[in-house]
């Protein structure tokens, strides 16, 4: 089965999961009793397993062909044409609300944003949030194979900071990805190929994860629907939730401790590539984006901590003391999911600002999302790897005010990183930094206040779609944004799942040439 979908069309391919995706949320409406849902997504699957498999036989014929620019194509595609064939049940089974909702709503359960217009959870079925949360858990295995089969080989998605020089590489000349978790056999195998084969090597690992953790959150006491809900946005890191967020279930504090330990597979593509060498333990805590993530929560939880300690000490210590551990395990459970893009908030958080008396935590937040999580993760931002080089090089430049004359060790990757791989994540925060002028100008143009414009912008840059309701003193609704801002937010979630590198690549003239 999976032999033949990689043989077809990548857009095709996606078509007929999508299609059998439905399913699961007819099935679910269907045990529920909730039959006008069920038959929505049920005629759905039909409808659209017939669609594409007539698409099939018509490409059945088409000669492949490996050409870079088609499958960036191809993936930017996917983001702007699949969301119009998945918001057909969901407008459907809502039934009160516009296609171009549904369609936002689409974009961002699959691009993992989890910025949603219907922030009132009783507003949809059960089924529906499952239909929400089922299609961010595609995008995130989307990203997974799409990531290592696609983006690395062509040195983008984060992989230009360790591209080889003197390869050819697609985003900078001069630069193919390595240490990615090659398979062997398949390293310059055509694309179809290492689609296939990724896809064997990372579905089973992602699955038996997602249920490995909605057993736990179930054991933990929360509803079966909405561990399940959990658990895929978990590891989509799409935020999305039937609850209105962790705090809305019943597990608690052991679900969130729980969440935090799987939010570890959004900081290093090393939680789960697995080459079958050894020391692993060793190269995972050695990994850069590892020790920076860490590096990132504890400092940040430390000093937000130490003024809610001040702030609880001064009144009454021994009174105070639970009340810090709670505050203590809010901030770093909270930074954690916000670095990776999860947008998940604990429910002691509300606690921990009280104590703090920052006006500003929210441009914390904003920050914590901009950096974002590892490469070839499901975690949108600028990537911990970026970040990484340009402290590498920052670091060496320090050096050399001091001493002129030295020499930089620790390798030739090093070395390679500091200079090459710096430079080009310069040129990617660059590059963001005037995609994000863009976005917000579009939404000052649309009405927006300049606040309302940054946020959402960043929601839609670093695919954080909570960040709407955390990042600003008031919550910024998404359901009574204009029609013009939808479209402009739904552009910003695109751009930020493909990054603005796999944009500009598109239009290198190079590329065009071949």
């Amino acid at each position: 089965m999976l032999a033949a979908l990689t043989r077809l069309p990548l857009l095709v391919a996606l078509m007929a999961v999508s299609a059998a995706l439905m399913l699961l949320p007819a099935a679910h409406a269907a045990v529920v009793q909730d039959y006008r849902v069920a038959r929505v997504f049920f005629y759905s699957a039909l409808i659209f397993g017939f669609l594409t498999l007539f698409l099939a036989i018509a490409t059945a014929g088409r000669p492949e062909t490996d050409d870079p620019r088609r499958h960036l194509l191809t993936l930017l595609g996917l983001y702007c044409a699949l969301p119009l064939m998945l918001a057909v049940p969901f407008q459907q089974a809502v039934g009160d609300t516009s296609f171009l909702n549904a369609y936002v709503e689409m974009v961002s359960s699959l691009t993992t944003t989890g910025a949603t217009l219907f922030e009132t959870p009783g507003r949809l079925a059960p089924s529906v949030h499952l239909w929400r949360a089922s299609v961010g858990w595609f995008g995130g295995l989307i990203l997974w194979v799409a990531a290592v089969a696609i983006l690395a080989p062509m040195a983008l998605g984060g992989f230009e900071v360790q591209a080889a020089p003197g390869e050819e590489g697609l985003g900078f000349p001069g630069g193919t990805a390595r240490g990615v978790g090659k398979l062997r056999g398949i390293e310059s195998a055509r694309t179809s190929m290492r689609l296939g084969a990724h896809t064997r090597r990372l579905a089973p690992l992602y699955a038996g994860l997602t249920l490995l953790l909605w057993i736990g959150l179930f054991l933990a006491g929360d509803r079966p629907l909405v561990a399940l809900i959990h658990a895929m946005s978990t590891m989509a890191t799409s935020g999305i939730s039937p609850a209105g967020g962790l705090a809305g279930g019943g597990a608690g504090l052991a679900g969130e401790a729980m969440v935090a330990i799987f939010l570890v597979f959004a900081i290093s593509r090393l939680a789960f590539a697995r080459d079958g060498r050894a020391g692993e333990a060793r190269r995972f805590a050695a990994d850069p984006e590892v020790r920076l993530g860490a590096g990132i929560v504890v400092l940040v939880t430390a000093a937000l901590f130490l003024r809610h300690w001040i702030g609880a000490y001064e009144v009454d210590e021994e009174a105070n003391f639970a009340a810090g551990l709670r505050a203590l395990w809010g901030t770093a459970f909270t930074v954690l999911s916000f670095l990776t893009t999860a947008g998940f908030v604990s429910a002691d958080w509300a606690g921990a600002q009280g104590w703090s008396g920052l006006e500003s935590q929210g441009l914390v937040l904003l920050g914590l999302a901009l950096i974002g999580g590892g490469v070839a993760t499901t975690a949108g931002g600028a990537k911990l790897l970026r970040v990484h080089a340009l402290y590498k090089h920052s670091r060496r430049e320090l050096e050399r005010l001091i001493l002129p004359s030295s020499v930089g060790g620790a390798g030739r990757l090093a070395r390679h990183i500091r200079t090459r791989g710096a430079f080009r994540a310069w040129i990617f925060f660059m590059l963001t930094a005037l995609a994000a002028g863009g976005f917000m100008l579009a939404f000052a143009l649309a009405g927006e206040a300049f606040e309302t414009s940054l946020i959402l912008t960043l929601a839609g840059l670093t695919t954080t779609g909570p960040l709407a309701q955390w990042a600003g003193a008031e919550p910024v609704s998404y359901a009574l944004l204009g029609t013009g801002a939808k479209l402009i937010l739904s552009a910003a979630m695109i751009m930020g799942r493909l990054e603005t590198l796999a944009i500009v690549a598109l239009l290198n003239p190079e590329l065009w040439r071949r």
